[in-house]
């Protein structure tokens, strides 16, 4: 079994972790790719707070409910994805 790791620190993600690839380095002179963590945790509570809201109104109506359901299912996925960016954000990922 593999032997456990010690926690990676910013630095460790600034050179680059091991078995990364990125085809497009260096392709023309240009830097290597950065991770877009920040915009995606506002895309995300932007979701969340789409989803949520339309699906709180859409159930508010007399409407069918599937479709309400359904954005606040879409919320709830949103609110996974705000835990993992933050959880990654917190320690030490670029972004």
């Amino acid at each position: 079994m593999n032997e456990p790791r010690e926690p990676r620190s910013r630095a460790d993600y600034q050179r680059g972790l091991p078995d990364y690839h990125d085809p497009t380095a260096g392709f023309a002179g240009a830097p290597p790719a950065q991770s877009a963590l920040t915009l995606r945790l506002v895309l995300a509570v932007f979701g969340l707070v789409v989803s949520v809201l339309g699906g709180l109104g859409w159930l508010a109506t007399d409407l069918p409910t599937w479709p309400g359901v359904a954005l606040l299912v879409l919320g709830a996925i949103a609110l996974v994805d705000i835990v993992v960016i933050v959880r990654r954000k917190a320690r030490g990922e670029p972004g």
